[in-house]
């Protein structure tokens, strides 16, 4: 499941960096998932590059999930 989680969050943010139009259903639906799977991470950091900011804000998101549902299924299969 973290890593579907994560996997919404990078297209997410491949969207925004490739120029997608915000618009578009597709980009709309990605960020209506995208966004609340992100947590608190948005606006953690706050840098004068957007493009950085966004992938450090976002990709730490993506990370998070990873870990914390690695950490979890490791948890559950030791009982």
């Amino acid at each position: 499941m973290g890593a579907l989680f994560a996997l919404i969050i990078v297209v997410y943010i491949l969207l925004i960096l490739f120029g997608a139009n915000p618009g578009n259903a597709f980009f709309q639906f990605m960020a209506s998932i995208a966004e609340p799977l992100a947590l608190f991470f948005p606006g953690l950091f706050d840098l004068t590059n957007d493009t950085l900011q966004l992938i450090l804000n976002y990709g730490l998101a993506a990370v998070f999930w990873l870990v914390v549902t690695g950490f979890l299924a490791r948890l559950v299969a030791r009982y």
